[in-house]
């Protein structure tokens, strides 16, 4: 980061967009300068997914400039000004709490947004960040010391003239916590009651998109059937299903990170065996088929053949249209998850086998989702009354 970083300068920039519709962030932003020192022209670039991040790139380079800061020192990225400042950033912290915001940096804060300019860190990307952490099942004081130490970072950002207010200043995330754990207290209650309900979702989702496209519907049931988190379902290969057991082995999930999306390893970071049933067979087998049985093809894509997340998932669809319009105001993509697992614990399937089936690190989590209901605790009743009136041999007593 030092190469990078120079004193500030004040120079007047000039940018352009180039859109390359053929790359994967189709929009290159460009700004040129005069270096007043060297009277050289100097450039620095980046490429967007989409022009309105490229315009905004653009703005901030401008910005920057006329705070008086070096193009250079406006889009180092946050990772790399956090690990050069840290130790200015952390002053005065005693060393049993640097640790726990040092593994907050590492672990949630790089990884999230470190590839982000320091400049282009803005209120909305730290508030997703949290939300994230959040979802993920993080610890409320992992979130605080991760939430702390990036404010840290940023407040001296601020000192230095990079940014003119702290914005990792993310207000009511306790809040959002609290109702995470009151989902989590009764994972079930999110689950949708039936195969047929998810049918009716499925149907009414794929009427609501785009040219009526299938596919959106056959993933919902696959999700549904699976308890899949849709990073694994996106990241699921035809050769991970085994149709002749009728096992899908979950070794990937596609998930968004500093260039874009990418195949990663599962969140438990081990591989997994799901049984596929027979409600969705037919619809795995009709999709291979279409994909010329290439193991490498991805089952599930979008209508375009792109990687699908819950917010293409979301807005491709309507979905907050369609699960209000079905009574379900609730039901988010995770929750077709929770219906998957639920649905296994209400068949019967013992709780270590539902544990390995959903994935969870710690069994606590597997548990939540087994609660016998009224009836369930009547027939246990009626159970012993005939275990104590069976009759019995009697025991042999061995002199």
């Amino acid at each position: 980061m030092a190469d990078r970083v120079e004193l500030p300068i004040g120079v007047a920039v000039r940018g352009n967009i180039e859109h390359r519709p053929e790359r994967a962030s189709p929009f290159k932003a460009r700004v040129r300068w005069i270096n007043p020192a060297t009277k050289k022209r100097e450039s620095v670039s980046e490429s967007f997914a989409t022009e309105d991040e490229a315009k905004a790139w653009i703005s901030s380079m401008d910005n920057a400039a006329a705070r008086g800061l070096s193009p250079q020192q406006a889009v180092v990225s946050l990772a790399e000004y956090g690990d050069a400042n840290m130790e200015l950033a952390l002053r005065g912290l005693e060393l049993k709490t640097r640790d726990p915001y040092m593994a907050g940096w590492r672990k949630r804060v790089v990884p999230t947004l470190g590839h982000i300019p320091v400049a282009m860190v803005t209120n909305g990307a730290a508030d997703r960040a949290v939300m994230g952490w959040i979802a993920d099942e993080c610890s409320r004081s992992t979130v605080k010391n991760s939430l702390a130490v990036l404010v840290r970072v940023m407040e001296q950002a601020k000192r230095d003239g990079i940014v003119d207010r702290n914005p990792a200043q993310v207000r009511g995330w306790q809040q959002v916590f609290r109702q995470a754990e009151d989902e989590l207290d009764d994972p079930r209650s999110l689950a949708l009651p039936s195969w047929d309900v998810l049918t009716r979702l499925a149907d009414a989702l794929v009427a609501k998109s785009a040219g009526e496209f299938e596919g959106w519907g056959d993933v919902i049931k696959f999700m549904g059937c699976t308890a899949a988190r849709i990073g694994e379902a996106s990241g699921c290969r035809v050769k991970d299903i085994d149709t002749k057991s009728w096992i899908w082995n979950v070794r990937r999930q596609t998930t968004p990170g500093p260039g874009g999306l990418a195949d990663r390893g599962t969140k438990s970071k081990r591989a997994r065996d799901v049984p596929v049933i027979v409600e969705i067979r037919d619809m795995i087998e009709r999709r291979i088929s279409e994909l010329d049985r290439d193991p490498e093809a991805r089952l599930f894509t979008g209508p375009r053949g792109g990687r699908i997340t819950t917010a293409v998932l979301r807005d491709a669809t309507h979905w907050d249209e369609v699960v209000s319009d079905l009574g379900y105001e609730h039901l988010r993509r995770h929750d077709l998850r929770h219906t998957g697992i639920t649905w296994l614990a209400d068949a019967g399937v013992p709780v270590h086998v539902l544990r390995v089936i959903a994935g969870h690190g710690s069994l606590t989590t597997t548990q939540r989702y087994i609660h016998p209901d009224k009836q369930s605790i009547t027939n246990a009743g009626d159970l012993l009354s005939v275990h104590l009136h069976a009759p019995r041999t009697p025991r042999l007593r061995v002199v």
